[in-house]
């Protein structure tokens, strides 16, 4: 059933904010921004064609808050509501609530996202469509003791995983007996913490896996579309920090086959719209389901770059009621694109979150570079919310010119004021494993630390004196003017000011 979407509300903020709205610009449809107090005079507030307060400075008070959301539909007459990722996007309540005051929810329905929002009803329901698991319970469980001998019929390493959860929280993984009742107790604590319930899962822990997702995509009509895959295996805290598309060790067979896994837990929940199907998969690449993200991924671009398919678009006309405008016998992979997150972090403090003003903030550009970002120079950090200021992403015609345009780009990206991840993430991508792909989930407890930053700075400081000096022996010999010295990165130059 086709329908019409004359205004949609973005409930969200920051760097997603401003991409939905200028995917629904493209698309002749006017667009609402809402905004906390912290939030006022953020890029996505006048970007918007109309903007509308909500109040509080909390995510509970302003983002989180299902109320102030719906009110802010019926005050500006928007008929659809766009969650982006985060905060509601993945609250079947919230889906709900839309459908009951007949706004269009521009994500799949309440019942798919109950469904796959639960790890262990997602687990159930793709097993009957022959989705491979890691091996594990299919119960949740809060008894310490039942849990340990649980442990123990599994094998260690296990992992302890939030029920309910998502996004890296509520994870452990034990290697050792000895230390399971302090860990499941941390589990649980963060879970509770994080999504209102302490159940936890217990699983086998893959070594040395890669974690690799495919994006999907439904429509109304029962038709899917697989856009590949996506390796996101650099993470900190469980949490993704570099992902590329597509993956560079799978071969075209094992492409064709995870895709397949894909669209088969697509079917299993009756999917619409765009969303992300997470694997495991072991060193022979054999995958294990992990869990469906039922909504936009932080990463969507790397697979907008190697498609040409807006996927922000498509979730539009899905949710008006069009038939999917691609398929897999027209897709085509189109080279290779790279995606760094730029959080407000210090990766010499264990990656803590650091806040403070933009003092500098100048995004790189050219060949192969898009920057998807919420914040200008002269803004704060607050400390509010998830300190990512923007996404850093880079295209190329193969792996290796995607890889070297990203490192330019890091160089050209000028950012004082906070401590970021951009450091780090040009150390990983200069890294031999990266280079040759063969990087696990494991990379940033085995392969860094913060000292081996500071290695990196002490040799670019050797080159700049090495240049220094050279210009100013010719400038002895040809009596000219001084050489100005040259950084040659400039995320090493962001002390706090």
């Amino acid at each position: 059933m086709l329908k019409s979407i004359k205004k949609i509300l973005i409930a969200n903020r920051g760097e997603i904010a401003n991409r939905i709205i200028r995917s629904a610009h493209d698309l002749d449809i006017a667009t609402v921004s809402i905004y906390s107090e912290v939030d006022s005079t953020s890029p996505h507030v006048l970007l918007a064609r109309q903007s509308i307060g909500i109040g509080g400075i909390l995510s509970s008070e302003s983002y989180l808050d299902i109320d102030k959301i719906i009110n802010a539909c019926k005050v500006t007459g928007a008929d659809a509501v766009h969650p982006g990722y985060g905060f509601l996007s993945e609250n079947a309540e919230f889906a709900r609530r839309c459908e009951a005051e007949n706004i269009i929810f521009i994500g799949p329905n309440a019942e798919t996202i109950s469904i796959m929002g639960d790890k262990l009803s997602a687990k159930k329901k793709v097993t009957e469509f022959n989705v491979p698991l890691v091996p594990g319970m299919d119960l949740a469980i809060t008894d310490l003791n039942s849990a340990m001998n649980i442990a123990d019929e599994i094998g260690y390493p296990v992992m302890i995983k939030a029920s309910a959860g998502g996004g890296g929280k509520g994870i452990r993984i034990v290697y050792d007996k000895m230390d399971f009742k302090d860990e499941m107790k941390r589990a649980m604590s963060e879970s509770k913490s994080s999504f209102g319930s302490d159940q936890v899962f217990i699983e086998k822990f893959i070594l040395a896996p890669k974690h690799i997702e495919v994006q999907i995509i439904g429509d109304q009509y029962g038709n899917y579309a697989a856009l590949f895959e996506r390796d996101c295996s650099i993470q900190r805290r469980n949490q993704k920090v570099i992902e590329e598309a597509p993956c560079s060790l799978l071969t075209d067979s094992k492409r064709k086959e995870i895709c397949a896994l894909a669209i088969k837990v697509a079917e299993s929940c009756n999917y619409v719209g765009a969303g992300t199907v997470e694997f495991i998969a072991d060193q022979s690449f054999n995958f294990y389901f992990l869990e469906m993200n039922t909504r936009l991924q932080v990463e969507h671009p790397v697979t907008e770059q190697i498609t040409s398919v807006d996927l922000v678009k498509e979730q539009i006309k899905v949710a008006m009621g069009e038939p999917l405008s691609i398929n897999n016998k027209t897709l085509k992979i189109n080279g290779h694109s790279i995606e760094v997150r730029i959080y407000a972090e210090d990766p010499a403090n264990n990656f803590l979150p650091d806040v403070g003003k933009l003092t500098t903030y100048k995004i790189p550009k050219g060949p192969g570079i898009r920057v998807d970002d919420g914040f200008e120079e002269g803004m704060n950090i607050p400390i509010q919310y998830d300190p990512m200021i923007a996404k850093l992403i880079s295209h190329g015609s193969n792996r290796e010119e995607a890889r070297k345009r990203m490192l330019r780009a890091i160089d050209e990206y000028k950012i004082s004021g906070i401590e970021t991840t951009l450091g780090f993430c040009k150390f990983a991508l200069e890294h031999p494993l990266f280079i040759n792909g063969t990087f696990t989930t494991s990379f940033v407890s085995e392969h860094f630390t913060p000292d081996l930053l500071t290695k990196s700075l002490d040799h670019d400081e050797e080159i700049v004196a090495a240049i220094v000096a050279i210009n100013g022996y010719n400038e002895m010999k040809s009596f000219s003017k001084t050489t100005p010295k040259q950084n040659p990165s400039n995320w090493k130059s962001r002390s706090k000011k």
